[in-house]
């Protein structure tokens, strides 16, 4: 097993930005999906709703260490408010919040897994964190019981299969291709907690 430092270097605090900018355009790139698919109505776009919680989720399964789901999610979140999100500032709230709950699931597992289980519960963590800002705002607690069962399945669905399943996969093809070499050696362990 490949012993790793567990503070950030700079060079992860730098990789973390760089996916995060990445994703910062997908995020901008992904609002006008999110409304098309609102058109099909019966929250199917709340089945799309969880790529806004995949920078945390792939951000620690390349770099694996402490802080860097936080660090991408608010890194992303500013992204696309500084390309003009359409929801303001309030995108950067949403972004810290969702990322601090993303985090506290990494953390509850010591930052010691890195398998699609524990991904998943952090994609239904940060969909807690999305919920809890949606409450605050005040627009869902309208719904109807039998709406809102469908609305939080639709969004817990969607998070996991984006932001946990989707995101190790992801993992997987970036492992493939030797580009994660450059900042963190992969070992046969690495591949196999992949798998789990």
């Amino acid at each position: 097993m490949v012993k790793t430092a567990r503070g950030l270097k700079l060079a992860d605090i730098l990789t973390t930005i760089v996916i995060a900018i990445v994703f910062g355009v997908i995020y901008k790139v992904w609002s006008p999906v999110y409304e098309v698919v609102k058109v099909f109505g019966v929250h199917a776009d709340q089945l799309v709703y969880g790529m806004w919680f995949i920078a945390s989720s792939l951000t620690y399964l390349l770099i694996r260490k402490p802080g860097v789901a936080l660090l991408a999610e608010i890194a992303a979140s500013s992204g696309e408010l500084i390309m003009g999100s359409q929801w303001g500032l309030e995108v950067l709230i949403y972004g810290v919040v969702q990322g601090l709950f993303a985090e506290l699931v990494f953390a509850a597992f010591r930052y010691r897994r890195f398998d699609v289980f524990v991904v998943s519960l952090s994609a239904v963590s940060a969909t807690v964190g999305s919920l809890i800002m949606d409450f605050y705002k005040g627009y869902i607690e309208a719904l109807a019981p039998w709406n809102m069962a469908l609305f939080l399945l639709a969004r817990f669905v969607g998070a996991i299969l984006i932001s946990g399943v989707f995101a190790v996969s992801l993992a997987k093809a970036l492992e493939k291709t030797g580009v994660t070499q450059m900042w963190r050696p992969a070992s046969k362990e690495d591949y196999d907690a992949l798998n789990r």
